[in-house]
């Protein structure tokens, strides 16, 4: 399976290299695009879940490490002190 690396960073101003199992995120984002916090969670959900859909498609169990990225981005953005701040997307690498 094609995997990718893609960055963000937060409102907080605080920089994330993420994991992918599955191109589908760039189904969901853009590079160089901002998104509003809760918008970026609602998209991040869905895309890491669907690429844990695929591994599990292909090899029979999800994919633990697109389900932990998921866990850490929830963690962050529960952090973020600003609501309606916005989370930006930097570059998309495939791996």
């Amino acid at each position: 399976m094609p995997e990718m690396r893609y960055d963000i960073e937060w409102p907080d101003g605080v920089r994330e290299s993420c994991y992918s199992p599955s191109l589908v995120i760039k189904d969901y984002f853009e590079e160089n695009q901002a998104y509003d916090l809760a918008d970026f969670l609602q998209r991040s959900r869905i895309a890491l879940n669907i690429a844990s859909d695929r591994v599990k498609a292909k090899y029979g169990f999800p994919c633990s490490r697109a389900l932990g990225q998921l866990a850490k981005i929830e963690a962050a953005a529960a952090r973020q002190t600003a609501p309606d701040g916005k989370v930006r997307t930097f570059s998309f690498d495939d791996l």
